[in-house]
């Protein structure tokens, strides 16, 4: 004759130290969850942080690289109007500047070298004057004998859409219209050199883009 099995009999407090201790369980999980969602995403916003770490000078204009070239069109200070858009197919080099910008008027003279060592290869460089006043304008460009385009972004309209937070900076615009480079702060003239030849040859620029230094570039207050 078999021996039935004992039925364990479970009291009623029993049964609620076992239930307490589960929910107790499940909330040692959930706050285990909440904390390491907390710290991912303390340690990602980190991680993002330190990407960003760059000043926002050296951000000046970055935006427009590897995008479509922003048209331009502006009174010249030599006389006239120019317009971007009546350049398409020619490499082109955009330089923003001012005349009480200290760091422009380093760079100025090795632009003007620049250009009429090159202004024979089919690329164009154009300068625009921005928060600035026509007879200062005309003054820097006399000062500095300047022979390429220059014009003056009267209403703040080209500042604005090429994301210019300081001067000096130079784009670099390829025979697609597509901006290959930009470069923030006074350019030395053997980097505006080598930047010029890959442009004319269809490639894009390389090496070190930003500041060399701090006095080398104007932040706007």
């Amino acid at each position: 004759m078999k021996t039935r099995p004992r039925r364990t009999e479970i009291s009623v407090s029993e049964t609620d130290t076992i239930l307490e201790q589960g929910i107790s369980t499940r909330r040692k999980v959930i706050a285990f969850a909440v904390m390491g969602i907390v710290v991912f995403g303390f340690f990602g916003l980190l991680a993002l942080g330190l990407m960003n770490k760059s000043p926002v000078t050296a951000r000046s204009g970055v935006t427009r690289v590897g995008k479509a070239a922003p048209d331009i069109t502006m009174p010249l200070l030599q006389g006239g109007e120019f317009r971007l858009s009546e350049h398409t197919g020619e490499p082109t080099v955009v330089n923003f500047w001012a005349s009480w910008c200290p760091p422009c008027r380093n760079e100025s003279p090795g632009f003007e070298r620049t250009w009429r060592g090159f202004s024979d290869d089919g690329v164009l460089f154009v300068g625009v004057d921005i928060q600035d006043t026509l007879e200062d304008g005309m003054s820097y460009i006399r000062e500095f004998d300047l022979t390429y385009p220059n014009g003056i972004d009267v209403e703040g309209k080209i500042t604005v859409e090429y994301g210019v937070i300081g001067l000096p900076v130079t784009f670099f615009i390829g025979a697609d219209g597509i901006v290959k480079g930009r470069w923030v702060g006074a350019l030395p003239e053997d980097r505006l050199t080598g930047w010029v030849e890959a442009l004319i040859a269809g490639a894009t620029p390389e090496g070190a883009s930003d500041i060399e230094n701090s006095e080398s570039f104007f932040k706007f207050e």
